[in-house]
């Protein structure tokens, strides 16, 4: 969050500056400490101190962000110190607001923190695994090494992740071209037809009717039902926010076939991934289950980690712990076994994480394959049986006027 700053120097200049925090408290704790007096501190978006912005999440661009770390690792491994590389990579950056969380990280290495905890200080706008990498990085002095195993371990993450929505995009658009013309046909066509078979008086077969009535009712409570549905997508979205509702849906979608499937693969293969990143920088493996936990995005899975890493601490082996859980897969727990058996653990990771993103796009190329047919045959039969029943009276319509 932005604050806008009026603060006094120990030699009396007055400065007004913008610096971003996680909070007013915060904020002013640390101007204290670097000698300031605050004068005035209130959000940049308030009127009389009053905020007119909403809280949100302040981003940083993903691209941005693995540059800057691809460029920092070849500063380092050519022998710049880590202080004059973060001064000189601050003034390439473009975006406001990742500059001035770089100015804000390159004053407290300068001071003498360590950059993982200058990182760390921005937790809100950073992952979990970054900041690890960096501590991870730091311990085992190859911190140019760990900067470049995770903006590998980002970009397969990403890749994996786009390869998957992709997938998904071209059955949603039919789906919603389907919902779209379902739709004009029902509450523009039939109503026409309906005034039209009217004039005459007759009978309409079963189907016709079915479908003027549904029309009807449609058009009569149209604002109730499009309310009904809104009411309901929103109860849905608050329940899964509230504290521990987050993992039962997630645990739901883990049931759903095919997707389900993939979303255990995707978790595993995140879980896998991070752990090897992790380890490979000398991390020890319960810290690295706890950081792997918050790396997940299912939040089911993530708290079967967590257990798991609770039962690590307390001597069982990591296997053995995952086998307990009956949540990851039956050969991410056996190569997991193998690889501590043989004190390659991190290996045998890096080998499940690339196993299951493979996995994950045969499945979904299969699964677009299936479903893209299935689709439009569904549609069609749907559209054709609308349309029949709205034509069917016509081949009534002769005997009509003869009677």
């Amino acid at each position: 969050m932005e604050f806008r700053c009026r603060l006094a120097s120990p030699n009396g200049e007055i400065v007004e500056a913008v610096h971003v925090a996680d909070s007013e408290a915060r904020l002013r704790h640390e101007l204290e400490e670097k000698g300031l007096f605050v004068l005035s501190l209130e959000p940049k978006y308030a009127i009389a101190g009053v905020s007119l912005h909403l809280p949100q999440r302040q981003g940083i661009n993903t691209r941005e962000f693995l540059v800057f770390n691809q460029e920092l690792a070849t500063l380092l491994k050519a022998g710049m110190p880590l202080v004059q590389s973060l001064d000189l990579l601050k003034r390439r950056v473009t975006a406001p607001a990742f500059r001035r969380v770089l100015d804000d990280v390159h004053e407290k290495v300068r001071s003498g923190t360590a950059l993982s905890d200058a990182f760390d200080a921005h937790h809100g706008l950073f992952p979990r695994v970054y900041t690890a990498s960096l501590l991870a990085g730091e311990r085992s002095g190859n911190l140019d090494a760990m900067l470049r195993r995770y903006v590998e371990y980002t970009k397969i993450i990403a890749t994996v992740k786009r390869k998957t929505v992709s997938a998904l995009v071209y059955p949603a658009i039919l789906i919603s071209l389907a919902v779209v013309l379902v739709s004009i046909i029902v509450l523009k066509v039939v109503p026409a037809f309906s005034d039209f078979y009217g004039t005459f008086g007759a009978e309409l077969p079963v189907s016709t009717r079915v479908i003027v009535a549904f029309s009807e009712f449609l058009r009569a409570q149209f604002f109730v039902v499009v309310g009904a549905v809104i009411a309901l997508v929103v109860a849905v979205i608050v329940w899964v926010r509230r504290p521990g509702q987050q993992a039962r849906f997630d645990h739901l979608i883990l049931g759903l076939p095919v997707l389900g499937n993939v979303a255990k693969k995707f978790g595993t293969s995140q879980m896998a991934r991070t752990l090897a990143t992790l380890l490979g920088g000398g991390l020890p493996l319960v810290n690295a289950l706890d950081i792997a936990a918050r790396s997940i995005g299912n939040q089911f899975m993530a708290k079967q980690l967590d257990v798991v890493s609770a039962r690590v601490r307390e001597g069982e082996s990591f296997a053995g712990a995952l086998e307990a859980r009956q949540v990851f897969p039956e050969v991410a727990v056996k190569m997991a076994e193998v690889g501590e058996s043989t004190g390659a653990l991190q290996d045998m990771l890096n080998t499940v994480a690339d196993f299951y993103d493979e996995e994950i796009a045969t499945t979904m190329d299969r699964f677009v394959t299936l479903v893209e047919p299935v689709l439009l045959v569904v549609m069609g039969i749907v559209i054709a049986g609308l349309l029949l029943a709205l034509y069917m009276p016509l081949f009534q319509l002769s005997s009509v006027l003869a009677g």
